[in-house]
């Protein structure tokens, strides 16, 4: 059994839509498959993986060192003891050799892209979905296919004034969505109070709407904001400050009751046990975003786990960001509190399979080998165009 190529594509998911920090005119991602030497129905067993919107594509550090490192080890040494499928652990091992520790930036972007497609052929090879496989290796068995989903939208969009987002929201409601999410921190702040209000004018509940500062206010607008925000009794309270100030996220806790989260932006284990450390945040109530595709894939997400609960915080408080189906696996298979969604935004790489329903924002995972890719038509078919 070995890995016979992995080939990797540069994609554009461009939109005008920008957060406080960035615009996504000129957004790619890197999408990757992994060809194995295993035989399916007269085809060989394809992994598929590609990384989360907000990072850019990889190709040139997956063609240049870890694609390499892969194919030219020895192919026994990629696989698990018994020789009957891969094993993710060694060739993630594999693929950082000869990297010195520190540093993670897009590194971990390229590797965290190139596991997600590993993980889905060891699925494949093992005839069953990833959830279950995780479920059956890291668990009891017994996976939970019914995962909690948020619509992730209410970017700044220009003309987009208050009445078009409250639309943008009510779809979201009508495709079964009952937690959404907006952006804030790229307006005043008085301004952002409006548009948060126009949302919960429709939602009701505060309860039922998450708001995103994507990293971009200082100490005091993190206040102020905080100050402002409690009174609507919001599902969180996200990234208030650059995701390595963990002082800021410590301070903030003092001036904001209900829930924060924060993660995505932290692309290892090691920076994710910094911000329990020293991040001040709650293992009662506040919400950890930590995205497999930006930080090195679940090899090093196991890691992450690990840590937590040794901290003594639950897997259930990550929900993590990227809003792909390996993190919907992941929530299913090792019991996380959820996955972000995003229904309109960076096709086709977002949403689910075909046919899957979104109610009372919950999904029920597909029994579909791999990933399940193979479920989302748009998707599979720009895939299987890269292994043909």
């Amino acid at each position: 059994m070995r890995i016979v190529e992995i080939r990797e594509k540069t994609c554009p998911i461009s939109s005008p839509i920008r957060n406080a920090y960035i615009d996504f005119s000129k957004m790619t991602l890197s999408l990757v498959a992994v060809i194995t030497d295993v035989i399916r129905d007269g085809k060989p067993v394809v992994g598929y993986g590609f990384n989360s919107n907000g990072r850019y594509g990889q190709g040139n550090l997956m063609r240049e060192r870890f694609i390499p490192r892969v194919l030219e080890a020895d192919p026994e040494s990629l696989v698990n003891a018994d020789g009957s499928n891969l094993d993710p652990h060694k060739i993630w091992d594999c693929m950082f050799r000869n990297e010195k520790p520190g540093g993670h930036g897009e590194r971990s972007v390229a590797m965290g892209t190139i596991d997600m497609a590993v993980w889905d052929a060891v699925a494949k090879i093992a005839n069953k979905p990833l959830y279950q496989h995780l479920a059956d290796e890291y668990g009891d068995g017994k996976p939970n296919r019914e995962v909690f989903v948020y619509a992730a939208g209410g970017y700044y969009y220009p003309g987009k004034d208050d009445t078009m987002l409250q639309n943008e929201m009510r779809s979201y409601l009508e495709r079964g969505y009952s937690v959404v999410k907006m952006k804030i921190g790229g307006a005043s702040l008085a301004e952002d109070q409006r548009r948060i209000e126009s949302v919960l004018s429709i939602l009701g509940d505060g309860q039922r709407l998450c708001v995103d500062a994507n990293g971009r206010f200082d100490m005091d607008t993190a206040v102020a904001y905080a100050k402002a925000l409690d009174q609507y009794n919001l599902f969180w309270y996200e990234e208030a400050g650059d995701p390595l100030d963990y002082e800021l996220q410590a301070v903030l806790r003092s001036y904001y009751r209900n829930p924060m989260a924060t993660g995505e932006n932290l692309f290892s284990m090691q920076d994710a046990r910094n911000l329990i450390r020293y991040g001040g945040m709650r293992a009662d109530r506040d919400w950890l975003q930590f995205d497999c595709a930006l930080s090195y894939g679940l090899v090093e997400y196991l890691r992450t786990l690990d840590m937590l609960r040794e901290h003594g915080w639950s897997p259930s408080r990550c929900i993590p960001h990227g809003g792909h189906q390996m993190s919907l696996n992941i929530a299913a298979g090792l019991g996380l509190g959820g996955n972000e969604s995003y229904p309109d935004l960076f096709q086709p790489f977002g949403g689910f399979p075909d046919g899957v329903e979104v109610k009372d924002s919950r999904i029920v995972m597909p029994e579909l080998p791999g990933i399940g890719f193979e479920g989302k038509s748009n998707l599979i078919s720009v895939m299987q165009e890269l292994s043909a």
